[in-house]
């Protein structure tokens, strides 16, 4: 996609979205918080966090976006669990990173889940579904995706 991809400044945890109730953080809440700061020339955003995320209509979520949104969040409490008591290794736990934020930025992106189930866009909402998951976009998400940067890049002023 060659879209210009830098590191911000990190950002305090974000007990804001804390749901007492749950012990988990809302990620809608999170990802307002995210649309609410100036981030320059940045036309997406992606918060990586280490908070167990919830949206009302799940138990927990990797990361959630706004579609066609300017901000996403990805939590790694669940991808460096594993949901066993043996850790994974670090390598797999940057894998389902890689993944679940570059599903978020597809999102971001105006891109919907995909019924490939290699494709990087397909829904999982386990990590055994994560895991099977490719790292890559199948052809049509790739196209839009590409098509849909370009426009976003022209818009933000970068060509």
């Amino acid at each position: 996609m060659k879209i210009d991809c830098r590191v911000l400044d990190p950002l305090p945890r974000p007990d804001f979205a804390l749901d007492p109730q749950r012990l988990q953080c809302d990620a809608g809440r999170i990802i307002e918080y995210l649309e609410a700061r100036p981030h320059g020339r940045c036309a997406k955003v992606v918060g990586v966090a280490a908070v167990d995320l919830f949206v009302p209509v799940f138990s927990h979520v990797f990361g959630e976006a706004r579609l066609g949104g300017s901000a996403a969040v990805v939590s790694l409490h669940r991808l460096a669990s594993g949901g066993t008591c043996r850790r994974p290794a670090p390598e797999r736990v940057l894998e389902r990173a890689a993944k679940a934020a570059l599903h978020e930025l597809g999102h971001l992106f105006a891109l919907t889940h995909c019924s490939d189930p290699s494709c990087l866009m397909h829904f999982s909402g386990d990590l055994d579904g994560l895991d099977a998951t490719g790292l890559l976009f199948c052809r049509y998400c790739r196209d839009f995706l590409a098509s849909a940067a370009r426009g976003q890049v022209a818009r933000a002023g970068w060509v």
